[in-house]
């Protein structure tokens, strides 16, 4: 099988390098930009895996790029996604993407009958969250009979964490941003509602890691909140960082630091983001060799089982692979991108736009993962 994907930069790269490693697959990874893609996918070129160039905005151009592929995967910025969508359901290509914003999830949901009808899998939100989370989340909840409560919290972490932020970008400064300032909807009571960003902080000891806290961010919970209301009393989604981080944050949001709306600067029209990006993205960028990255993870659903209360828990902590240079990010979100496209391919998900805890089947996925060194630890605790 041929398969596409779409977007060359770090998570992209990742999950062409696992349709390459893990999968028999042919690869296209396309981008404005191919002449400089990392190591680890350079024995690969010339052979399986095939780069060109193309622009994202020219929807014809990959329109044709998805001709005759099995499946899609796209790493491009979320908000090329619904267009993407469209044109994967048109060549007849299953398609998924990463997502993180739910209101283009629910407009990817609205062409269900149209790839159904053409017999195309979509599967918006599938990285590491949303996507990953939301599918441990489903697994908890299948198991239980009645279901109190599901939480989730995740974040990438540097391994060597330095004042004041204690953070380095290991995505997207620009979405971590969004994701700071947008409200999150959350489950409380069985009914939708929605917390502001950066709140409610809570701390929890992560083994291996240390102290961290969790507040909340936008994005993580992807549908989830809106299929379970009046069914689940409690959902919520938390980012992890280190302690003091969300404090720092939320200062420089409520003075305007991470505003949108332009403003006067001596005569000169300035978005405030777009210089605090400028600011501090290179000091949060750093060389992953010298300041290795982790994703700590747990997701956790409490309810009623066979007449017991119990949690179910879904651990994991994931580190920077010095073999081959990738860090953890990548291969909790690159990896999840490649295994999701992989299984649409091999039918395993049926016709129509699902959510990744909707769609993907939760013990072939864990499986796949531990086979790639990325290892869940799966819990059940009879609570008193």
């Amino acid at each position: 099988m041929r398969m596409l994907v779409l977007g060359a930069g770090l998570q992209g790269s990742a999950c062409a390098y696992d349709l390459l490693a893990y999968t028999d697959h042919d690869v296209v990874l396309a981008d404005l930009n191919v002449d400089n893609l990392p190591a680890f996918l350079q024995p690969y070129l010339g052979g399986r895996l095939r780069a060109v160039t193309v622009d994202a905005n020219d929807r014809a151009g990959v329109r044709q790029l998805m001709e005759g592929v099995s499946a899609t995967m796209s790493a491009f910025p979320y908000y090329f996604n619904h267009g993407m969508t469209v044109a994967a359901v048109d060549a007849g290509s299953h398609f998924c993407d990463l997502g993180g914003n739910t209101q283009i999830v629910q407009d990817q949901k609205a062409l269900h009958a149209r790839a159904a009808e053409k017999g195309v899998t979509v599967v918006p939100d599938c990285g590491l969250a949303p996507g990953m989370v939301n599918i441990l989340a489903e697994h908890g909840i299948t198991q239980l009979d009645e279901v109190h409560s599901v939480r989730i919290k995740v974040g990438g972490l540097p391994q060597k964490p330095e004042p004041p932020l204690n953070y380095q970008v290991v995505y997207s400064l620009e979405g971590a941003l969004d994701y700071y300032t947008t409200l999150s909807w959350v489950l409380r009571d069985g009914k939708q509602t929605q917390v502001k960003a950066l709140s409610e902080i809570e701390h929890l000891d992560f083994p291996g890691v240390g102290t961290l806290e969790a507040f909340h961010t936008a994005g993580g919970l992807s549908t989830m909140a809106q299929r379970y209301e009046g069914r689940i009393p409690t959902m919520e989604y938390k980012t992890l960082r280190y302690p003091g981080h969300a404090e720092i944050m939320a200062v420089m949001r409520d003075i305007g630091l991470m505003g949108m709306e332009p403003v006067n600067v001596k005569g000169t029209s300035v978005v405030p983001r777009d210089v605090f990006i400028s600011i501090v993205g290179p000091r949060l960028k750093k060389d992953y060799r010298e300041s290795p990255d982790q994703v700590a993870l747990r997701v956790e659903a409490e309810g009623i089982d066979k007449g017991e209360r119990v949690r179910y828990r879904y651990d994991l902590l994931d580190r920077y692979d010095a073999e081959t240079g990738i860090t953890a990010m990548m291969r909790t979100t690159g990896f999840s991108l490649a295994i999701t496209g992989a299984m649409q391919a091999a039918g395993k998900v049926k016709p129509g736009v699902w959510t990744p805890d909707e769609a993907m089947p939760p013990r072939e996925y864990i499986a796949a993962l531990a086979e790639r060194g990325v290892v869940i630890q799966e819990s059940r605790v009879v609570l008193r």
